[in-house]
């Protein structure tokens, strides 16, 4: 169009010439045209209506404007639905989507067949939650449009939010049939699959897809994000790197190559990742939770700490950030905070098992928390989260009290854990005769102890990539009489499997002597000294059954290093030790433990810490007991055979209350260190005791903090008796039912056998 139009050109004139310079592309011609002619006619609601819609293609700045002409444009003339239609996608693009959806609805109202006004209300819909209207209106447009494979690549987006995942399997293979070269459908396709459970195609698919087009950015990271899901860490960093390659500033593929990092347990790469993460948006409460995640790994805690902190601060109303504050505050030994911040995600999210399992288990650090409250927890957790109604099917179990039976055993732990040190002395030890062994392994990175512990069960089973329901189904399918849980709570745990009954006897055990809550958990694990006979039943929801002499047997996998001898013989003073999990540490444990040094003059304590707010805390406590720094030493966390060898510096331990130590005490009399401990009032704080009894070392259990730092002393000052406990307690451990494996084995066994019986007269009384 001329710069100068002739005057006596008309107003139809002057439009056309604008239009035809609108869709020619030479937008700049075409405003000038459409200026013209509202010069002329200031309430012409076409020109209105067109330059409204050239500011809003324009952006960058001119929705304001677009959103002032289309709203002179609808109000000039009400019934011009096209007016209505523009108007809904500008305030679609300023972010006023409730608006937004109304326009596109009065649209609609005056024009059924506007295709654009249904998907333009579909996408707000679905941006603001409100599935159910979403998929209404994109049905709509597909339906306008059967022929058009992006409607149904949309109808397939809108099916897969509202949950009718196979429906929209169906959708984007429409939308392909119509145009295969459709990378994104492509894309779609396979994330649906995935979540369909099909995990063969749905990668089959994702990895077609960035084969054919290798630059497609979205291809790599969905690529990245069903491998990260499927278990597949290495390939999962692989493509997110590629991702990031053609994409640098996506986020969320940033995010989840340092997940794949952190799965393969390179932390410090992983860290560093999440760190470039936050340089581009630093205030992602999601990228904060990743990074908190490994510098935790690293034993960074107050880094840590402050990323959750952070993450809470930037968004208050997100339950996960609560729930890993909760975590990292009870490692840090802050229970009560950490129950807080627990109780605090709960309420933002009623319906996570995975916080309330941790609030179940956290309360057995706390102080002061009785069994009756931790019992109550773990019920409420049953009724939260339990499966509806359970699964009522038939198990088809041979009710034959004598026969060969099939047990199975449960854990994310069956790996380099400490739960091994107790595992592969049962497994190892199984009467393969009468039991068949099945393993439940949730270990996304399997290592040697895996393959180890693999080799002693009859069937293995690798569960990672699997949810509670398809491991229900699986053992159901392998029909196994007794299933074991060995987690309960605990990090891992599967839970919400249990309640879904698919084994007809369940039992707990190893992870922690308490109990899970559960109606569907049939039996516990105990022994004589944590629980007395006829004593504290009612802490459990399920039916205890002891064990002959004790819960744990224990095999420390090394001979190495060598206790040595008494390290106060050598450096004239004694070094008391604690070398539990700082979570243990209470303001009681620590007001004992300046009592103990108080009562041996020169005595040292050195203590498991992280540097920072860790060792602070104890510094403080010990202070407030008249016990200064210079008489403190700690160590941080450190590989398993360093950290025994720091049992070379210590002459007696003293133990953590009201959760006593358990492996770490089991790990000390190895080492030749005697615990002295407290009798808690929860059966976490009688594992000292049932320890020490199996031991034959039962003077060294207090009643009370008075007896506690009596007896601490005495032995203490006592140096012809600790030197010769520390020369003969391994061999003492060794001989003792805490190493006997075969004892043990016979004793859990004839245990199953003795559920195994009960449920066949169970089964026989019903009929």
């Amino acid at each position: 169009m001329a710069s100068s139009p002739e005057p006596d050109l008309t107003l139809e004139q002057l439009l056309k010439a604008a239009a035809e310079s609108h869709l020619a592309g030479r937008l700049a011609d075409a405003e000038e045209g459409y200026r013209l002619v509202l010069a002329r006619q200031p309430d012409h609601g076409t020109a209105l209506h067109l330059l409204g819609s050239l500011a809003l293609q324009v952006g960058r700045g001119r929705l304001e404007k677009a959103l002032e002409l289309l709203g002179r444009a609808v109000a000039l003339d009400p019934a011009a639905w096209w007016s209505h239609c523009s108007l809904g996608q500008t305030l679609q693009a300023l972010g006023r989507l409730p608006e937004a959806i109304e326009a596109f609805h009065r649209a609609t109202a005056l024009n059924p067949a506007c295709l654009e006004a249904w998907r333009g209300a579909g996408e707000a819909c679905r941006a603001l939650g409100r599935r159910p209207e979403a998929l209404a209106a994109i049905a709509r447009a597909a339906a306008l449009r059967p022929d058009q494979a992006e409607a149904q690549n949309d109808l397939g987006i809108a099916l897969q939010d509202s949950g009718q995942v196979p429906e929209a399997i169906q959708a984007f293979r429409r939308a392909l049939e119509l145009k295969d070269d459709f990378p994104l459908a492509h894309n779609n396709l396979g994330n649906a699959l995935l979540a369909n459970r099909q995990v063969g195609p749905a990668l089959a698919e994702l990895r077609g897809t960035v084969a054919r087009w290798p630059d497609f950015a979205l291809g790599w990271y969905n690529l990245g994000s069903a491998n990260l899901r499927e278990c597949l860490f290495q390939e999962a960093a692989g493509a997110c790197r590629r991702a990031l390659a053609l994409a640098p500033a996506n986020l969320a593929a940033r995010n989840n190559l340092g997940r794949a990092l952190q799965a393969m347990g390179q932390w410090e790469e992983a860290l560093a990742v999440h760190r470039e993460a936050l340089g581009m948006d630093p205030c992602s409460a999601d990228t904060c939770n990743h990074a908190a995640a490994a510098a935790r790994a690293l034993g960074r805690l107050d880094e840590a700490v402050a990323l959750l902190r952070r993450a809470a601060e930037l968004r208050p109303g997100y339950a996960i950030t609560h729930g890993n504050l909760g975590s990292l505050l009870k490692d840090s030994g802050l229970v009560a905070e950490a129950v807080q911040s627990f109780r605090r995600a709960l309420k933002l999210n009623p319906g996570d098992p995975v916080t309330h399992s941790n609030l179940a288990y956290s309360l057995n650090f706390l102080p002061g928390c009785s069994a009756a409250d931790i019992l109550g927890e773990n019920l409420a957790w049953d009724r939260a989260h339990a499966s509806p109604g359970g699964d009522r099917r038939p198990h088809g179990s041979d009710p034959d009290p004598e026969r060969r039976l099939r047990v199975g055993y449960v854990s994310p732990d069956f790996r380099d854990h400490c739960q091994s040190f107790f595992t592969i002395p049962l497994l190892s030890r199984h009467d393969h005769s009468r039991f068949e062994i099945f393993c439940y392994a949730r270990v996304p990175s399997p290592d040697a102890v895996t393959r180890r512990i693999a080799g002693y069960a009859d069937v293995w089973r690798d569960t990672a990539a699997q949810d509670d329901e398809q491991v229900a189904d699986l053992v159901r399918a392998d029909r196994i009489d007794i299933l074991v849980d060995l987690t309960m709570h605990m990090a891992g745990g599967r839970p919400g499997m249990f309640t879904r009954r698919p084994a007809p006897v369940q039992v707990a055990w190893l992870a922690y002597p308490g109990t899970t809550g559960l109606a569907a958990m049939d039996y516990r694990l105990t022994d004589p000294y944590l629980d007395p006979p006829g004593e504290h039943d009612d802490w459990y929801s399920e039916t205890s059954i002891r064990l002959p002499d004790t819960f744990w047997c224990y095999d420390p996998l090394t001979a190495e290093p060598l206790p040595g001898p008494l390290p106060a013989l050598a450096n004239g003073h004694i070094t008391f030790g604690s070398l539990n999990n700082f979570c243990k540490v209470t303001p009681a444990a620590l007001a004992a433990w300046a009592r103990v040094l108080t009562a041996v003059p020169d005595s040292r304590l050195l203590l498991l810490a992280e540097p920072g707010a860790q060792r602070q805390r104890a510094l403080e406590g010990l202070a407030a007991g008249g016990i200064g720094p210079e008489r403190v030493e700690f160590a941080p966390s450190q590989p398993r055979p360093s950290y025994l060898a720091l049992y070379r510096r210590v002459d007696l331990g003293l133990d953590t209350f009201p959760y006593n130590g358990h492996t770490t005490s089991l790990d000390a009399a190895w080492m030749g260190v005697p615990v002295v401990t407290l009798l808690g009032g929860t059966v976490v704080g009688r594992a000292g005791w049932s320890q020490l009894c199996n031991l034959g070392l039962r003077d060294l259990a207090a009643a009370g903090t008075g007896d506690f730092v009596r007896i601490a002393a005495e032995l203490a000052l006592d140096r012809p008796r600790l030197a010769g406990l520390r020369a003969g307690l391994r061999a003492r451990m060794e001989a003792s039912p805490l190493m006997d494996g075969d004892r043990f084995a016979r004793g859990l066994e004839g245990a199953l056998r003795q559920m195994w019986r009960r449920w066949c007269l169970d089964r026989a009384a019903a009929g």
